[in-house]
């Protein structure tokens, strides 16, 4: 769900934070070593499931953590994502998908190939002729003001409507990218089947402007560049381990954008989206 904020009378606010230069005492290079042959990973928050109200945030601890009922920064990037796991490890952390694909365009492992032309991403393909066996999702990268790092808020197929929703009314319809505002992720929960899940809503709490959105858009700029890259990294890897990519015989365009916008999946080219 996307909610509007009444904005009409003036507000005080504090500016945004980017995250400050490394020390001066450490080097790029000290960091770059340690980091060798270690994957750069974001801290992950994931929509929780059961009708939960709360996030789970990452941290030392990973017995003890804290939770949060909204998150709120600058979606610096965002892309599609879709994953299938063995029936019945949907939902296990600690098993990973057998087939993924990190553009939700080309999915590496089994089967992989092509999503558009994949069985899995068929409706119906879930066993219960509901849904699809492989799951749509939408990764954002949500950088918090004064924090270091932005969070990587991985949307489910049934927050991704909502997600769609708010793109299209806060940033294309005002011809805004999103690194542009400020935005606030809540949760609602939702039924179905008598079973309850929670969904992502989203708010616009303020747009920047002048100095504060040029320096934010140079940081995007930079940010953007580099996920492509690791992105790009990590497809080459996957490639590598699945061997030579089947190339199907099937028809390169994505399915049609609102036969998939009833169950949750935004719009299927997903280059047309501001970023």
């Amino acid at each position: 769900m996307y909610t509007r904020q009444n904005n009409s009378l003036p507000q005080e606010y504090e500016p945004f934070l980017l995250p400050a230069p490394m020390n001066d005492d450490f080097a790029a290079d000290d960091l770059d070593e340690d980091m060798d042959g270690l994957q750069t990973s974001f801290p992950r928050v994931k929509i929780p499931g059961g009708g939960v109200l709360q996030f789970e945030m990452p941290g030392d601890d990973p017995d003890r953590p804290s939770y949060v009922s909204e998150l709120e920064g600058i979606i610096l990037f965002n892309h599609a994502s879709n994953a299938h796991w063995p029936e019945g490890s949907e939902y296990d952390d600690n098993t990973p998908p057998q087939c993924q694909s990190l553009n939700g365009k080309i999915g590496y492992g089994d089967p992989g190939g092509l999503c558009a032309a994949c069985a899995n991403n068929a409706f119906g393909s879930d066993g219960k002729g509901r849904g699809k066996a492989c799951k749509n999702m939408r990764i954002l990268y949500l950088l918090r003001s004064g924090e270091l790092m932005p969070l990587q808020v991985a949307l489910p197929p049934t927050s991704i409507r909502p997600f769609s929703d708010f793109v299209n009314a806060v940033f294309k319809l005002r011809n805004r990218p999103m690194y542009s505002t400020i935005v606030r992720i809540s949760l609602k929960r939702a039924s179905s089947n008598g079973f309850d899940y929670s969904t992502a809503t989203f708010t616009k709490v303020r747009d920047l402007a002048g100095e504060e959105l040029a320096r934010v858009r140079a940081y995007a700029a930079g940010f953007r560049e580099q996920v492509k890259m690791m992105l790009s990294d990590q497809a080459a890897a996957k490639e590598l381990e699945a061997g030579s990519l089947e190339v199907r015989s099937a028809p390169m365009a994505l399915p049609d954008n609102e036969g998939h916008f009833a169950v949750g999946v935004i719009n299927g080219d997903t280059s047309q989206l501001p970023l």
